[in-house]
């Protein structure tokens, strides 16, 4: 209720005052009495004290008293939700009014990434930034790291990546670590998946995980460089598993760390389905399981020639180009990286090539291949340089094939040395050109270091023998034969075929630390 109005009669003992009543109320306009009624001055004080309080109701004003009025909770509730104010509107959208801004937002990005030559497909459901100079700034940062269009639609989920939140701390954490900045730009072609990755709970504890496998501190760097995938797998997934077989079938505990610096691949490597199958495979080829392991120890990389596409294949060619089944164990433990090259033409090429110069036959060039695998990467020009000298030496084409037959290496050695030890065999040591093509493995003996001392003590002795019982034995070997009486000629032809056992042995008789001499030849 307000008071509207106040109005004094000129009766002294009267005071009329008019209610207007709201809308709402049913009660009619009363007149209320006010005894005593002052004309004095204290009587305009009290009436100076009636006070107009001023609210909407229904758009009409109404007064009262200067004493606030109670309201009830009713009447409140019914004044405040009344009181509305448009404004508000704007400052509480609607969900519909946000969703079509959010809409109309990524519409602006995409456009602007195909303006730019990004295919932007990917990127459905993905939480973008609102405007598009953020994602211009992202666009930019990656390009600043080396990485084209091109590369950004390889994988165009790294746009999702905020630059401070994810590609920063990552970087900075990889560059803590030693991963050279010359090398990010290949780092995060090949793994991108790295820039959605936390530091503390992805990144880090793969870290600690290749250190407690004996990689070195300063080998993680280039562990990661060369096979930045490792940063995505599961600690207690592929990378524990692959790493307990491996140790199974005999490789040692302590070469564990440098095999996996040479070749982290194999940590990404499925035992079921590569790294079994594959010992298995050369088993059946007459490798023992241990030798495996020591293949594996001394080069990793093996592990990584495809089964089915490269071995197997290869394996077939060596049979087909008349190596002979049970040579197969020794070929491939001598020269495993033979199991993984591009092999079937190279022994076409080679075998038509060293047919045409020195008529070798097929069954030669078989044999030819099991003592000496390496021939299949032989330049014709290296060939032709070696085959000239050794006619110039005096020997037939025949002679010469014979040559390469026994001794393969002869197509692979320096050409000067060889003309330093033809010279003193001729002058000094005086035997028939014969002896060559029966021994030509001579040639690959030390002329200072071998030829000459033994040459000269059994001329001291007197001793009359052939280059074979003079050369093919070990210095102590020697030593005993110049304290017999007589040449034993069942010495005179050792077994030049490869010894399984050797294999084997040696790892263990080697250092610990070997494979930080072998790491850096295996990487560069």
């Amino acid at each position: 209720m307000k008071i509207t109005s106040c109005s004094g009669l000129a009766k002294p003992s009267f005071l009329l005052v008019h209610y207007e009543l709201p809308a709402f109320a049913f009660h009619r306009p009363q007149l209320i009495s006010i005894t005593s009624l002052y004309t004095s001055s204290n009587c305009k004080k009290r009436c100076g004290l009636v006070m107009k309080l001023h609210s909407s109701v229904a758009g009409r004003n109404r007064s009262s008293t200067a004493a606030d009025l109670p309201v009830s909770k009713g009447n409140r509730f019914n004044r405040e939700r009344g009181e509305v104010n448009p404004a508000s509107f704007y400052t509480h959208p609607s969900l519909l009014q946000m969703k079509n801004e959010r809409i109309a937002n990524r519409a602006r990005v995409y456009e602007f990434l195909r303006g730019i030559g990004v295919v932007p497909d990917e990127l459905d459901g993905l939480e973008l930034p609102v405007t598009v100079e953020v994602m211009k700034e992202r666009v930019e940062f990656l390009h600043k790291l080396g990485l084209t269009i091109e590369d950004i639609n390889n994988y165009a989920l790294v746009l999702g990546c905020s630059v401070k939140k994810n590609m920063v701390p990552v970087l900075d954490y990889l560059g803590k670590l030693g991963v050279r900045k010359s090398t990010f730009t290949e780092f995060l072609r090949q793994y991108p998946q790295v820039l959605h990755a936390s530091v503390v709970v992805d990144l880090a504890p793969v870290v600690k995980y290749l250190q407690g496998m004996d990689i070195k501190p300063n080998d993680i760097p280039r562990v990661l460089e060369r096979y930045p995938e490792v940063l995505g797998f599961k600690l207690e997934g592929t990378m524990s598993t692959s790493v307990a077989y491996l140790v199974g079938i005999g490789v040692a505990r302590r070469e564990i760390g440098g095999v996996l610096t040479r070749y982290p691949e194999i940590l990404g490597m499925r035992v079921g389905r590569v790294i079994k199958p594959f010992v298995e495979y050369l088993g059946s080829l007459g490798i023992p399981c241990l030798a495996v392991a020591r293949l594996i120890e001394k080069r990793p990389h093996i592990l990584g020639f495809g089964l089915d596409e490269r071995v197997k294949p290869n394996v077939k060619s060596l049979l087909e180009y008349n190596v002979k089944q049970t040579s197969l164990a020794g070929v491939i433990a001598q020269y495993p990286e033979i199991i993984g090259i591009e092999l079937e033409s190279k022994l076409h090429s080679q075998r038509g090539f060293l047919s045409s110069i020195i008529e070798l036959s097929p069954e030669d060039f078989g044999k030819v291949i099991e003592k000496m695998l390496q021939i299949v990467s032989l330049s014709d020009k290296a060939i032709v340089r070696h085959v000239n000298f050794l006619k110039e030496c005096g020997f037939s084409v025949e002679q010469v094939k014979k040559m390469v037959v026994g001794c393969p290496q002869l197509l692979d050695l320096n050409v000067d040395i060889m003309k330093l030890s033809f010279d003193y065999f001729k002058s000094t040591m005086g035997m028939p050109l014969d002896d060559l093509v029966t021994f030509p493995a001579y040639f690959t003996y030390g002329l200072e270091s071998t030829v000459k001392p033994r040459h000269k003590m059994i001329v001291r002795k007197g001793v009359n023998c052939s280059l074979s019982w003079l050369l093919n034995c070990s210095d102590e070997k020697f030593e005993e034969r110049m304290n017999y009486d007589s040449i034993d000629m069942e010495e005179m032809e050792i077994d030049s075929s490869f010894d399984m056992n050797s294999l084997m042995k040696a790892r263990r008789e080697e250092s610990d630390s070997e494979y930080e001499d072998d790491s850096d030849d295996e990487y560069a």
